[in-house]
């Protein structure tokens, strides 16, 4: 077998048996460290099919290696989550003399980003400069890429504005950095200026918008990008039934699970069927939810937790619990994530001992340590209890200072069960941490007002209004004919406002009448 034909099935080699036997090959016919490109290429693919151990090897037996070779661990390092070693092997590359090209620049560029190494992408920048490397598209990116990883927006937009050619990717980098560590109206402004958009700008757009609370705007991007005749790729759908989570678009999301069939996501579809189960799960179908959850046959640990959740929201605390069971059953080891479910399901279904239990084993027996929100899960399952001295002992053995969740929880189960001291420490001390939070000061004059306490009622007005603070909106989401319509509190902006406000006012006075005549000829608008 000569090189080329090594070349050739390595090229169309898919899968880590087939790559075994041609490395077997190439080693018989002596081709391999010799040839060093077509060692480079097999360590390159153990690096893409995830066996850093096996890449390793193959670089170990490579005679004297070149920049090529080097080149080649770097991405081997990044590929592995090991950024500091490519870091390292790019310093060896200088060391030895040799003069690193723009591939072996973006391994380090890419390394200094998923390190956070804001000095050492500035000194990366530098080299770029000085060796001519500053014309390189490809080089360049990894540059905008690194300062949006850093926080630095604005030296990723000058390296971008400098740019004398720039593809998709130059594009989608500096987006994704508004996206993520800027904010959202600069990213939709970049995104309105490119003349050409690709189905990764668009991705990010909608996870993005999706990210930062607005769901509805992400299912309008995701509508638009679709007339564009964009097809969606999984990281995209996985968005998408996000935000039909988040506002209950129940025939939109059974709209993009008939799609899904027709599109080729690859192998991995896990991730969807996970999606999948969080958005039957929070739009209210949960049958169809534990559907999906029994037909998915590669079951990851969020798979698991998804449907934990899923019981919990619904109130089915028993059907969590065994859900969770199961998982330990089938040797998935629980994350932080998973005990937060199976809390909440003990939770909203007052299972206060199974709640203990859980708490308990999480620490003794998982070893992970519980958070603050495991905490508040405890605080509010105490509380909803009625046991609010259970509740306030946990409070003060937590290992850190309660946070605004904690008290939030404390002060929610006081009002309830009518515990008007214990609301009042809550409510001051949300006050302090939090002293913008216009909810509290609401819930406490109410209290005040309904205790006859006026004084501490006007005191509460008085602190709102030299605050500024106004009462947000509350909002909230209908679904009809696969259209999500918003709504605010007092908004006036929808195009059949008039006929709404309408029908509203016909269905308060039937509400305030002793009977409703569903069939008397007045009652036909209904």
């Amino acid at each position: 077998m000569n090189p080329s034909k090594c070349h050739l099935l390595l090229k169309s080699c898919k899968t880590l048996n087939q790559l075994k036997q041609i490395h077997a090959q190439s080693i018989t016919q002596s081709l391999h460290p010799h040839h060093q490109p077509l060692s480079c290429k097999i360590l390159n693919l153990y690096s893409n099919l995830n066996r850093p151990i096996d890449a390793l090897n193959v670089f170990t037996q490579i005679p004297d290696p070149d920049l090529i070779t080097l080149t080649s661990l770097i991405n081997l390092h990044l590929h592995s989550n090991q950024p500091r070693k490519a870091i390292w092997v790019f310093a060896e590359i200088l060391k030895s003399g040799k003069k690193p090209d723009g591939f072996a620049a973006v391994g380090a560029l890419s390394a200094s980003g998923l390190i956070c190494d804001l000095k050492l992408g500035k000194s990366l920048h530098g080299f770029v400069l000085r060796h001519g490397l500053g014309f390189e598209t490809v080089v360049n990116n990894a540059l905008v890429d690194t300062y949006c990883r850093n926080g630095r927006l604005e030296l990723a937009k000058i390296v971008f504005d400098e740019m004398g050619e720039r593809d998709p990717v130059s594009w989608s980098s500096l987006l994704h950095g508004y996206v993520i560590y800027g904010s959202l109206e600069h990213a939709c402004e970049l995104f309105d200026e490119m003349t050409k958009r690709d189905v990764v700008c668009w991705t990010v757009m909608i996870t993005g918008h999706v990210q930062r609370k607005c769901p509805v705007r992400a299912l309008e991007l995701f509508s638009e990008m679709k007339l564009e005749g964009h097809r969606p790729t999984l990281i995209t759908i996985v968005g998408v039934l996000s935000a039909c989570a988040d506002i209950g678009a129940l025939d939109l999301g059974r709209a993009i699970h008939g799609c899904i069939a027709k599109i080729n996501l690859g192998l991995d579809v896990t991730i969807v069927y996970n999606a999948l189960i969080d958005m039957y799960s929070k739009s209210g179908d949960l049958k169809m939810a534990v559907e999906i959850f029994k037909g998915t046959m590669k079951k990851d640990v969020y798979t698991w937790t998804t449907m934990i959740s899923g019981f919990a929201v619904h109130g089915q605390g028993l059907r969590a619990i065994k859900v969770f069971n199961d998982m330990l059953d089938s040797g998935i080891r629980p994350n932080e994530v998973t005990f937060l479910s199976v809390l909440l399901a003990c939770s909203h279904s007052g299972l206060v001992n199974e709640g203990r239990v859980w708490f308990k084993k999480m620490s003794e027996i998982h070893k992970l340590k519980p958070k603050v929100e495991h905490y508040g899960c405890m605080v509010d399952l105490f509380g909803r209890a009625g046991q609010l001295k259970e509740a306030k002992k946990l409070v003060k053995e937590m290992s850190r200072n309660p946070d605004c969740v904690i008290w939030r929880s404390l002060l929610s189960a006081s009002l309830v069960h009518g515990d008007i001291k214990l609301a009042e420490t809550a409510g001051r001390e949300i006050i302090k941490q939090d002293p913008n939070d216009d909810g509290v000061y609401v819930l406490l004059w109410n209290m005040y007002a309904s205790s006859n306490r006026w004084e501490e009622a006007r005191e509460m007005r008085k602190e709102m209004t030299e605050r500024k603070l106004v009462k947000m909106p509350g909002c909230s989401w209908i679904e009809l004919d696969g259209i999500v319509h918003e709504f605010l509190v007092e908004d006036r902006i929808h195009l059949l406002c008039e006929d709404i406000c309408l029908i509203l006012e016909g269905i308060s006075k039937h509400l305030k009448m002793d009977t409703v005549p569903f069939f008397e000829d007045d009652c036909v608008w209904l």
